[in-house]
């Protein structure tokens, strides 16, 4: 492959002021909106380059009830979510309880998959949710794209997680009213030693989802239809100064399935060091769909990703990544703009 760098000058995402903090406070009241967009080009295999953009926007209003807490409700929508023709990907009340925890209810991820760890992501090829190269080269068979847990976010759910309790959080989930499953239950920890010279994070997570029909929460494999399915998830995070060390792995395994396979394990190492304004990163990445049953076709991608970002300013910053996923070499480059 002829190495050919494209940097995109368009930016997905435009915002007012100069510091591009975008909220309101009042007495009792809090309104605010974050978000991101990403806009570059890919070029894989020396083919002809292709629009790289990702983006996604987030809206939160809550309200202090004193000693009882804060409640309030969340909007968020992104591009994968408007991909599969979906205009919610997060739709949700919440109450937080300064004594007990968290408790969300409406159409959000699981516990088990917001208190599960990522991979440290440099460049912006989003890899630790349903990866953009992954998206754009489309595999010879099925992947597994999230290494953390995943059990849908267009369902009716209840979450429910601690406080820190001695650095752990408990949650549990479940989501009984859905178009794809019966019920799903869900159960996550992590525990966080922040403290010291090395700072560590540790998670689990697991699932069980009765039933799914036509199940479909993972773009780049086949929609699900088995007598159950359940999953098992684990990560850790290891920072010492400015390097950041990640490790995760999640396996999924669906009984009597009647849809091809869209099991197996997806795992994942990667390393960050970051220097003034200047951040540089190696991830590998792997998926094996079919590794469970005999007789259907067993598929593993394996990908390597060195990205480099240099930061413009707080919320502004350059990327450039180089891979190779399924045998077939890429090069990406752009800009993204935090809000």
């Amino acid at each position: 492959m002829r190495a050919k760098i494209i940097f995109a000058a368009a930016m997905a995402v435009v915002a007012p002021s100069a510091s591009w903090a975008l909220g309101w406070q009042g007495r009792s009241m809090e309104f605010d909106v974050s978000g991101y967009g990403t806009a570059g080009m890919i070029d894989a295999d020396d083919e002809k380059p292709d629009f790289l953009g990702d983006w996604r926007i987030r809206g939160q209003a809550s309200y202090n009830a004193g000693a009882r807490g804060r409640i309030g409700a969340v909007y968020a929508l992104d591009a994968q979510t408007v991909d599969t023709d979906e205009y919610i990907d997060d739709l949700f009340l919440f109450w937080q309880s300064r004594a007990f925890g968290r408790v969300e209810v409406g159409m959000t991820e699981s516990v088990a998959g917001k208190l599960g760890l990522g991979l440290p992501d440099v460049g912006a090829m989003r890899v630790n949710d349903n990866p953009l190269f992954y998206k754009k080269i489309n595999p010879d068979g099925p992947v597994i794209g999230d290494a953390t847990i995943d059990s849908g976010d267009q369902s009716l759910r209840i979450n429910m997680v601690s406080n820190s309790i001695g650095g752990a959080q408990y949650g549990v989930s479940v989501a009984t009213i859905a178009d794809g499953f019966d019920y799903a239950v869900d159960a996550g920890m992590k525990i966080r030693r922040p403290a010291g010279k090395i700072k560590t994070a540790f998670s689990i997570g697991a699932s069980f989802m009765d039933n799914p029909d036509n199940f479909s929460d993972e773009p780049y494999a086949p929609a699900l239809t088995a007598d159950w399915r359940a999953q098992l998830a684990a990560g850790m995070n290891i920072q010492y100064n400015s390097w950041i060390i990640g490790l995760n792995a999640r396996a999924i395994y669906d009984r009597d399935a009647i849809s091809p396979a869209a099991d197996g394990i997806s795992a994942g190492a990667g390393i960050s060091y970051d220097l003034l304004n200047y951040s540089v990163s190696l991830s590998y990445v792997m998926s094996s769909v079919g590794i469970w049953h005999d007789g259907d076709r067993e598929y593993t991608d394996n990908t390597v990703l060195a990205s480099f970002r240099y930061k413009y300013s707080a919320n502004v910053d350059g990327w450039t990544s180089l891979g190779l996923s399924s045998k077939t070499p890429f090069v990406a480059a752009g800009l993204r703009l935090m809000f």
